[in-house]
């Protein structure tokens, strides 16, 4: 009970940090792993985490879901720890962990008092150098697998808007797909493709290590050596370059849910990925249109008109491209044209006038507050060092992140809306009820 109740205070404590500079140590192994180290000793707690950079759109077509499918399967077990094992001695050591994967990459931690730091290098480089991949494994997965699918998007209302958005958004790129990937493409894969995904991907030179917390730099190297050095290199791992053409007229389109019983209308623009400088200020638009109850379309469409029930935009940066979404609810009998043609109508308002500068003074102080969020815990700490790393080849981008926002004028604004967001270029989604 003692551990259990550890455990739960590990996410709450979890290393606060403030918005200073973040100190960090980084190197390379002669594997190629990536090793950055960050410390802070004012509580007794440690992240342990990895990056590795791949996600669904390293799958193939009719293989889709690989990549999400791993980040259940590397918890199976390894040479040494048992099937089942691996969560179990996270948390008998009085420590919590979790995975998640994207469309570009897949994230594991543990979170751990720092007196354990050896047991989170340990289950990490086992899952690294000696992963059980077998049918066993692949046959208990793949039903987890199902059953989530199931529970976060076939059973959820409005669990499946992002694939219906992405399916018609992108014709090329694998974004085209969803990070659970179709159920049919796990079935239809041999042990021998399970196999041969992780000897392509799961390797320290495809990986960043992250340590943040209260840790020894010099003692931490030693560990960090004496567990991956020896861990084999794999080969280089060549992308190819997916360009999609230009949305030139407006795509209309329908999706049905069975699972809702009021309508939505949404909008999607294909936009630059999150590295972009231009990214950036579409993060800023969407919160002058949507980001809190004084927000242009809250205010106008949920409060003063009343013609919806929820509205909102958001920017959805990924590392090739983006997709910039829009989204209402209607309101009693309100139409979703009606809906649209609000929308658009605040679009337009951004493209065509600055916005205020009591507008741009809060938009700071937003940013501001959410990269201090972002960060106040060792794991954020850790999954932004990562993320660094990994999409800006700049592990201090953590330290510039509020700069970026901060050079970002209200020409600039104004600029990507007019550029980005036009009538022309985007899908437009009816997302409807079942019909029965």
């Amino acid at each position: 009970m003692k551990k259990t109740c550890f455990s739960l205070l590990l996410l709450a404590l979890a290393g606060t940090v403030s918005a200073q500079k973040v100190d960090f140590t980084e190197y390379t192994l002669k594997n190629g792993l990536h090793v950055v180290l960050h410390q802070d000793n004012t509580a007794p707690v440690v992240a342990v985490s990895v990056m590795y950079h791949v996600g669904s759109k390293d799958e193939q077509i009719g293989r889709s879901g690989f990549a999400h499918f791993f980040e259940h399967l590397l918890f199976e077990g390894t040479e040494n720890i048992g099937k089942g094992e691996f969560m179990k001695l996270v948390s008998k050591n009085g420590g919590q962990n979790n995975a998640n994967t994207t469309q570009d990459r897949t994230f594991y931690y543990e979170i751990f008092p720092s007196n354990q730091l050896k047991m989170g290098l340990w289950l990490e480089s086992e899952r690294m150098l000696h992963p059980v991949i077998n049918q066993d494994g692949v046959s208990t997965q793949n039903e987890v697998v199902k059953e989530e699918k199931r529970l976060r998007m076939d059973n959820q209302p409005y669990g499946n808007f992002t694939n219906e958005i992405f399916s018609r958004l992108f014709t090329k790129h694998p974004y085209h797909w969803s990070p659970i990937g179709s159920m049919e493409d796990l079935d239809a894969a041999t042990l021998e493709e399970f196999k041969a995904f992780n000897k392509k991907f799961y390797v320290p030179n495809n990986a960043v290590l992250v340590i943040a917390g209260d840790i020894k730099i010099d003692e931490t190297k030693n560990w960090v050596e004496a567990y991956f050095n020896d861990i084999p290199k794999g080969a280089p791992i060549v992308r190819p370059t997916y360009v999609e053409e230009p949305i030139t007229q407006e795509i209309i389109d329908t999706a049905y849910d069975p699972n809702i019983q009021i309508p939505a209308i949404m909008t999607a623009y294909r936009v630059p990925g999150i590295t972009s400088k231009e990214s950036t200020a579409l993060q800023l638009v969407s919160a002058v249109l949507s980001q809190g109850a004084s927000s242009r379309m809250y205010k106008k469409m949920v409060d003063d008109k009343k013609i919806a029930l929820q509205v909102g935009a958001f920017n959805y940066a990924l590392e090739d491209y983006g997709a910039y979404i829009t989204f209402a609810l209607p309101n009693g009998e309100v139409t979703l044209e009606d809906l649209s043609e609000n929308i658009d109508e605040e679009i337009k308002k951004v493209q065509t006038e600055l916005i205020s500068e009591e507008e741009f003074t809060k938009l700071r102080n937003q940013a501001e507050n959410s990269f201090v969020s972002a960060n106040s815990r060792m794991i954020g700490v850790a999954e932004n060092l990562a993320n660094g790393y990994t999409f800006y080849k700049n592990t201090n981008h953590i330290n510039t992140q509020f700069e970026d926002f901060k050079s970002v004028t209200r020409e600039d604004i104004r600029a990507v809306a007019q550029k980005y967001l036009n009538k022309n270029q985007r899908v437009t989604l009816y997302y409807l009820p079942t019909n029965k």
